[in-house]
């Protein structure tokens, strides 16, 4: 019987949670989701309970940390990229329409 144990342990092979917790990420990025399916959605987003009278639950640390990374990409990318596409969208606009002006007199 010791000999069946034995052999039935040799024959295991052992998951590590690293490659676990990585399987399928490059699929779920392909389809526009979060790698970890933690990332966002409404089982980490929304609040775990409320008060019995309706009252919503005071928002947790990582809810917190996440809404403040969001609102930093937020303004970080509407500076650097939202407000310079639109000036130069305007400038292009601009030369164009001068460039008109200038074919037709």
């Amino acid at each position: 019987m010791a000999a069946l144990g034995t052999w039935l342990s040799i024959g295991v092979r052992r998951l590590h949670s690293s490659v676990v917790a990585r399987a399928g990420s490059q699929w779920r990025l392909q389809q526009g989701l979060a790698a970890n399916p933690s990332g966002y959605g409404p089982l980490t987003e929304l609040p775990d309970w409320s008060f019995a009278d309706g009252r919503p639950a005071p928002p947790m640390k990582g809810q917190l940390r996440r809404k403040a990374e969001r609102e930093t990409l937020a303004t970080s990318c509407t500076a650097d990229t939202g407000n310079g596409c639109w000036i130069t969208g305007v400038e292009a606009q601009a030369a164009e329409i001068a460039g008109r002006k200038e074919a037709g007199t």
